[in-house]
């Protein structure tokens, strides 16, 4: 094996799932400044947190989330109307 081509910060790190909290202890090299105590051992690890994770993405859960598409439409058919009254003027 080749010598110094490994990364010398892997170590366990605590990912949290922002969406529902699930946490999960993975060894990483991610770069992080936060720590914060896990929920199932109590020690105290890096912290990462995700916006999604296996614990919440819908393929892996088998639940559909529905965006609020409607909302959008109106938002951008407003932006579309104030932009040709604009060049009206």
């Amino acid at each position: 094996m080749k010598k110094e081509i490994h990364p010398d910060n892997y170590r366990p790190v605590l990912f949290i799932d922002n969406s529902d909290g699930t946490e999960f202890i993975i060894p990483s090299t991610v770069k992080t400044t936060e720590t914060g105590k896990s929920k199932s051992d109590k020690k105290e690890y890096p912290v990462y947190r995700v916006e999604i994770s296996s614990a919440t993405h819908p393929f892996y859960t088998g639940q559909e989330k529905i965006l609020d598409s409607a909302g959008r439409v109106e938002k951008f058919k407003q932006k579309q109307a104030k932009a040709k009254a604009k060049k009206a003027k």
